[in-house]
Order: C-alpha cells, then structure tokens, then sequence
C-alpha cells in the first residue's frame, strides 16, 4: 500500500478543522490528511453506517437475516439519515459497547463511541477502513449478502443528501452527516462512501468541523475530496 500523507492545499477558514482519507480499489494506493490538533472529529450521522454494519454483524454471528422491521429501519436511518430508526436500531445492537466492539471486529482503531450516538468520535482514517469492510476491499466479516444490502442502502440516499464525497465522481453510494454543536453553534459536517472517478472505484472518507453554516461545510468537504482523490493519482 502507497500511504502519503503530504499536506493538502485545501482552502479553509481558521476555526475549521478536517480529516481526509481516500483509496484508490484498483491501485491500493492511500492518502490521509488532517488539520487540526486531532484528526478525530464528531461522527454526527455518519456514524450511522457503523450501527448497520455492527447490526449486520450481530444478525450473522446469530445465524439470521435481519427482520422486515429492522430492514426498514435501517433503510430510513441511511436513505433518510432518520435519527429515530438509528436510535432504535442503537438500542437493538446494544448500544455504545456493541458499536465501539463491532468496530474493533472491523479494524477501526481509533473510534470511541458515546451514549449520545452522534457526538461519538471518529477519524477518516478509521471510516475509510470501515469503507473498505463495507465493500469487501481487503478482508472483512460482513458476508456477500450483507455487503450487498448496505450498498444498495448507500447507493439509494435521497437526493438532498447527495452532496459530499459524490462530488469527485459518478455512482455514488455514500452516507454524510451534519450538526450543528451546542457549545459552540459552528458545524460539524462529514461525508463517506465509494465513488466511480478515473474509470475505476475510491473509496473516500472526509470529516470536518468548526463552519459557520452547514452549506460552508458542504463546500470545504467536497474541495477536500477532490483533492485527496487527486493526491493519488485519479484524474
């Protein structure tokens, strides 16, 4: 694997901070960047997508398909980004002990979950690694049949919510994530997923925060992804 982690030139205001993690499937080559003092950031939404893989996980080590009612809720929760359907499907996998475990099955290692699902803390290179478990890039737990159901969700999110990681390249089954926090009233906005740039498949992971508005956020995000996927070759 070619990791590099050379700045990038990534316009952003001085209380903004970011992380920036991509994969080129075709080439294995990585970059990974942060500003800021931390690369972890607040998962907002994003996390999302680490409840449906940890509940995938817990309905394979029972032997059992998920039910209709968790299929829908787990629809909503990433299609939608519904808070409800994530809260009852937090609860059903057990909540910040079963994520922060089916995490580590998965090879994140520097993600802490909270009871308060959103304000769990996460980097982009541990949600690029969660990426690649998603859609079978490397070794992972998650069967074919589970692989295929998070990216059918993925690749169905509703078309406001479009936004982020999408912006490098075409067919993109991703998830974001987006908040406002209370102390301080600046954003957190995040976006992860896989998309077609080049003629071939990144996997692209960017957090951020410390915006004025979500729209700002939106735009220092997709700059972001735009030049970490540059930084490894895809045009």
């Amino acid at each position: 694997m070619d990791a590099r982690r050379e700045p990038l030139v990534v316009a952003a205001g001085g209380n903004v901070t970011y992380s920036v993690a991509v994969r080129d499937t075709a080439t294995g080559r990585t970059s990974a960047h942060h500003r800021g003092p931390t690369p972890a950031h607040p998962s907002a939404s994003v996390v999302k997508l680490g409840i449906l893989l940890a509940l995938l996980l817990r309905c394979q080590d029972t032997g059992r398909e998920p039910t209709a009612r968790e299929r829908m809720s787990a629809a909503g929760m990433i299609e939608r980004s519904d808070n409800d359907a994530a809260t009852e499907l937090w609860h059903v996998i057990g909540g910040a002990d079963a994520l922060d475990a089916a995490h580590r099955r998965l090879g994140l290692r520097e993600s802490a979950a909270t009871p308060e699902w959103g304000l769990s803390r996460t980097t982009a290179s541990d949600q690029l690694t969660l990426l690649e478990a998603a859609f079978g890039v490397g070794a992972t737990p998650l069967s074919e049949r589970s692989r295929a159901f998070v990216a059918d969700l993925m690749t169905h999110v509703v078309a406001d919510q479009t936004w982020g990681v999408s912006a490098v390249g075409s067919a993109p089954a991703l998830k974001n994530g987006w908040m406002p926090l209370n102390a301080t009233g600046l954003w957190v906005v995040n976006s992860v997923g896989r998309v077609t740039a080049g003629g071939r498949d990144v996997l692209v992971a960017v957090l951020s925060g410390g915006h004025p508005t979500k729209d700002a956020g939106i735009a220092l995000v997709e700059r972001a992804a735009r030049a970490a996927v540059s930084a490894v070759g895809v045009r």
